[in-house]
């Protein structure tokens, strides 16, 4: 569980510094909309998954960790390389992304109800 929670705020930390790095070169460099929507998107879920990393105790609350942040990278990386290689990661990329940082946002709310399954 602590490599987890390592990892969880070893990607928030690069979530972080990507996020800031987007929302620079969108507005200083070329305007954007998917650097706009990186920022975005890295900004806001970085620091969550900063405190699930650093308070998040039960296994659940790391588990939707993991899925949020595994999202999170696909979702960026898709839109990054549209961006800069005109090419997505992969097919689906962006929704599948999305789908599992929704997921991970549910078990949040899952886990702080006390509903999941693995909240031990």
């Amino acid at each position: 569980m602590i490599v987890l929670h390592r990892g969880l705020l070893v990607v928030a930390g690069l979530l972080g510094a990507s996020g800031v790095a987007a929302a620079a070169a969108s507005s200083h460099m070329v305007d954007s909309r998917n650097l706009s929507a990186i920022a975005a998107v890295f900004l806001s879920h970085g620091p969550a998954l900063l405190a699930v990393g650093l308070f998040g105790r039960s296994r659940s609350f790391a588990f939707s960790g993991a899925i949020l942040a595994l999202g999170t990278l696909i979702f960026g990386a898709d839109l990054a390389l549209r961006e800069f290689l005109s090419a997505p990661l992969f097919a689906g990329a962006a929704p599948i992304g999305g789908g599992l940082m929704i997921l991970g946002w549910l078990g949040f709310a899952l886990s702080g109800a006390g509903l999941a399954k693995l909240n031990k």
